[in-house]
């Protein structure tokens, strides 16, 4: 992922400060071009926060007077980019007042980068009327636009204010993801996907309820937009999930492994493991391969986390035979403590087998 100041950099900076001053109306952008020099050592979030005041400084106090200066800085070719998260941030401010017409400029504005963020405080402060602006942006024109209405309502859009009102029901956006899940771009229909998942963490019935109505009037692309939308689910063995999207928990299999290579590691290695799935059945298996890691936790209990290995369809009596690679490569999500580990292998949601190995750090 790129740095704060890949990001937010201070050419960045003064490219907005020429931007905003170019939209005329007698602005300065003194603040903004200002800011530019407090940046190092600022995170992401808080060079956001720094940029976004520098622009409600600069900008006028009266909410149409400001909405005009930003029409016309869209106006300008350069006025694009990660400028934009600011900006947008700024309207989340400045629009507290002027709600639907703040909508509206967000809309507007995320074609040059997403305001998926800046929209969320509209719909915590009131959802219902929130909705009425955002639904008719479900048949816009604009793919950014229509693929806003998707991720900007997702209950728990990644480095976002989650919305607590959709994590409790979701219902009120099912109508944006119906109009949604069919839309030409793939890009809208991920959105749609992963606002889908979103539900399933929290309401798995729900969650596959839309997706079983979507695959009655599906699409050519419904199948794997439902697919990466009920993901979550599928790898925690959530038996309507897996069935629906034809892996029965009940096939029929023989399983080898995992058969680790080596019983010990240490952190900054990988873990080698063989296994093999066969089809007992007489028909065709549609399988769904995981497998899970049971990491130790400081306090020497262990959890567990799945991880994809393949999707396979395996005739009667045909064999699947791999090996994989785990890799214990220190990463900034995820601490690793020493201990006896387990592996084990999941077949659509059922596990099998068990091998254990211990972890040195």
């Amino acid at each position: 992922m790129p740095s704060a100041d890949e990001l937010l950099s201070a050419d960045t900076v003064a490219s907005l400060a020429r931007c905003l001053t170019r939209a005329g109306d007698g602005i300065t952008a003194h603040e903004t071009r200002g800011c530019s020099a407090a940046l190092d050592g600022l995170s992401f979030t808080e060079r956001v926060a720094l940029i976004r005041n520098a622009v409600l400084a600069d900008l006028p106090a009266d909410y149409p007077a400001f909405a005009n200066v930003l029409r016309a800085a869209l106006r300008d070719s350069d006025f694009t980019g990660w400028m934009i998260f600011p900006v947008t941030e700024a309207v989340a401010v400045r629009g507290r007042d002027a709600f639907e017409p703040a909508l509206a400029l967000l809309a507007e504005l995320t074609p040059r980068l997403t305001a998926e963020i800046a929209v969320r405080p509209f719909l915590r402060a009131d959802l219902e009327r929130a909705l009425r602006v955002m639904t008719p942006w479900t048949a816009h024109p604009d793919l950014h636009v229509r693929r806003l209405a998707s991720e900007g309502t997702r209950p728990r859009l990644p480095w976002a204010p989650q919305l607590p009102e959709l994590i409790a029901d979701p219902t009120p956006t099912l109508p944006l993801l119906d109009a949604l899940y069919r839309d030409d771009s793939e890009y809208v229909r991920r959105s749609v996907a992963n606002h889908l998942n979103d539900i399933s963490r929290d309401h798995p019935d729900i969650a596959t309820g839309v997706a079983a109505r979507w695959l009655s009037e599906p699409a050519p692309t419904t199948t794997r937009l439902v697919r990466h939308g009920l993901r979550t689910l599928i790898k925690s063995g959530h038996a309507g999930a897996l069935t629906l999207l034809g892996h029965s928990p009940d096939s029929p299999v023989a399983v080898e492994g995992p058969h680790v290579h080596a019983s010990e590691i240490r952190v900054g290695d990988y873990l080698l493991f063989d296994y093999s799935v066969t089809n007992a059945h007489h028909q065709t298996a549609h399988l769904v391969i995981d497998y899970v890691v049971h990491h130790v936790k400081a306090n020497g209990s262990r959890t567990p986390k799945v991880f994809k290995l393949t999707t396979r369809s395996l005739a009667p009596g045909e064999t699947w035979r791999a090996t994989r690679r785990h890799s214990f490569k220190p990463i900034s999500t995820r601490r690793y403590h020493p201990g006896v580990h387990l592996v084990q292998l999941q077949v659509n949601g059922r596990s099998h087998g068990e091998a254990s190995f211990t972890l040195f750090c």
